[in-house]
């Protein structure tokens, strides 16, 4: 039976170890991408105007005046003096060709206190530049930037959430083969020294260590093993989260639903758009930043509004609530949405922290998890460092199953006639 499992955990490692060394290789710089990307870009997400703030509907004004091609799809609504508002912008249709304008950029900053554009950028760039390196390892890290094709850009999530799931089940094999193997004979033990579960710890202790004077392949062994084993149980919560976050719509909350009470809203009832489609509003973004706050106060909210997105796929806003001052923690529990038909100014429903049934808080807590900062800065620094480890183990891995490919070979070599011969003659 272990040697079953041996060779599952072989191939099923090697199918997915490329896949998590770029995954945790981007993840560990990703974990500090607001800081990254504010000092790559400071020099337009700074803004050096100093006074009073202006209103984020004339800011939105200002931005689609700079540029009458493109139509604001997020708008900033915490605005901080100092800091350039940021503002996605998708295209709209060019009257003599009726298709999209080709715009190159999405993303607006604006100086919030003059109205000034500060810069822009296109965060949906294959690029290694300053300006889009942040977004681009973001995209990376969840779907490899795979383009949209067959009518949908669901295919770089599927994959990565398909690698998660085979890396999830995986991790239980490797587990089971560090284990010790079982004793074809009781150890003669003297009574009442040793309890079997004592011995069995005892003889499972050698797979926790690293010997680091054993020579360069053992050590490569025990870092892949031991490796593993120190870090099993955070594998286990970033394999998951990797794959609820991706397959959240296809497979996660259905299973969840079935299994528990949730309270589904917008995202889970709605129907997407078709791919490349636009649902065009009949509210403007002010009539729905006043709908949620309206429904914020009722629901006694304690942050403000942080920022509105109606992105045409689905027909509501999508209103956040969250202190401007730690945006970094909107990856924690800190965040709060209210989402508002984009048609009737109803309210559809709301995201609130800690809120709701056990199955719903299960949900809320996949992305805080999975980025760490559910722990604050000592869970972005964890999540940064096993994202070298995911990458480590991977690799470590790749060597072990080289290192053992090469000496099957050479013994089938020497096993065969011409081999023989050969040993012969030398």
């Amino acid at each position: 039976m272990r040697a079953f499992w041996t060779t599952v955990h072989r191939w099923a490692g090697l199918t997915v170890a490329l896949f998590l060394i770029v995954a945790g290789l981007t993840g560990a710089v990703t974990s500090w991408d607001h800081e990254l990307d504010e000092w790559l870009n400071a020099d337009i997400m700074r803004a050096p105007g100093r006074g009073p703030l202006l209103d984020p509907m004339t800011l939105r004004a200002a931005v689609e005046a700079s540029d009458p091609r493109a139509q604001v799809s997020y708008i900033t609504l915490g605005l901080e003096e100092g800091h350039a508002a940021s503002f996605l912008v998708r295209p709209l249709k060019d009257p003599a060709t009726g298709q999209p304008y080709a715009l190159d950029y999405d993303n607006a900053f604006i100086d919030p206190v003059t109205a000034k554009i500060t810069g822009r950028r296109d965060s949906q760039a294959v690029s290694m530049s300053r300006r889009s390196l942040m977004p681009f390892l973001r995209t990376v890290h969840y779907s490899l930037h795979i383009p949209a094709f067959w009518g949908t850009d669901r295919w770089g999530y599927w994959l990565m959430g398909g690698v998660a799931l085979l890396w999830l089940a995986d991790s239980f094999v490797a587990l089971y083969l560090t284990t010790p193997r079982r004793l074809k004979k009781p150890s003669p033990a003297a009574p009442g020294r040793h309890c079997p579960a004592t011995h069995w710890l005892q003889r499972w202790k050698p797979s926790w260590l690293l010997r680091w004077s054993a020579g360069g392949y053992k050590l490569n062994f025990d870092l892949h093993r031991a490796g593993g084993l120190w870090v099993w149980a955070v594998i286990i919560v970033v394999a998951f989260t990797s794959f609820s976050l991706n397959l959240y719509r296809e497979i996660f909350y259905p299973v969840m639903s079935l299994v528990s009470k949730t309270t589904p809203g917008p995202y889970e009832t709605q129907t997407p758009a078709p791919f490349g489609s636009y649902i065009a509003p009949t509210l403007d973004f002010t009539q729905a930043v006043e709908a949620a706050k309206v429904e914020a106060a009722r629901r006694g909210f304690s942050t403000q509004a942080g920022g509105i997105y109606y992105g045409g796929n689905y027909a509501f806003y999508n209103v956040s609530f969250f202190d401007p001052a730690n945006e970094s923690g909107v990856g924690g529990m800190g965040l709060s949405n209210i989402y508002i038909d984009a048609r009737e100014g109803s309210v559809l429903g709301a995201y609130e922290p800690w809120k709701g049934s056990a199955a719903d808080v299960f949900v809320q807590l996949q992305l805080p998890l999975h980025s760490g900062r559910i722990l604050g800065l000592p869970g972005r620094i964890l999540m940064s460092l096993m994202g070298v480890m995911v990458a480590m183990l991977s690799v470590t891995g790749i060597v072990i199953w080289t290192r053992k490919r090469r000496a099957r070979v050479a013994g089938r070599r020497c096993a065969s006639p011409a081999g023989l011969s050969k040993s012969a003659i030398n």
